[in-house]
């Protein structure tokens, strides 16, 4: 999912995105929906979520 993609699904989700960037951003989506703010984080290599909006993009290597 592109940036402007990301920012305007924060808004549907009532997240402000103002200057965050992508990680940020996600995180704070994953938040307001009440779920683990992990995206990109340690927990991708053992993740327990099934169905995750973000699991492609997280999983991406450099």
């Amino acid at each position: 999912m592109k940036v402007t993609e990301i920012r305007k699904y924060a808004r549907e989700k009532g997240v402000d995105p103002g200057r965050m960037r992508k990680t940020e951003l996600i995180r704070a989506i994953q938040a307001a929906e009440n779920n683990p703010t992990c995206y990109k984080s340690e927990r991708k290599y053992n993740c327990p979520e099934s169905n995750c909006l973000w699991e492609e993009d997280c999983k991406k290597e450099k």
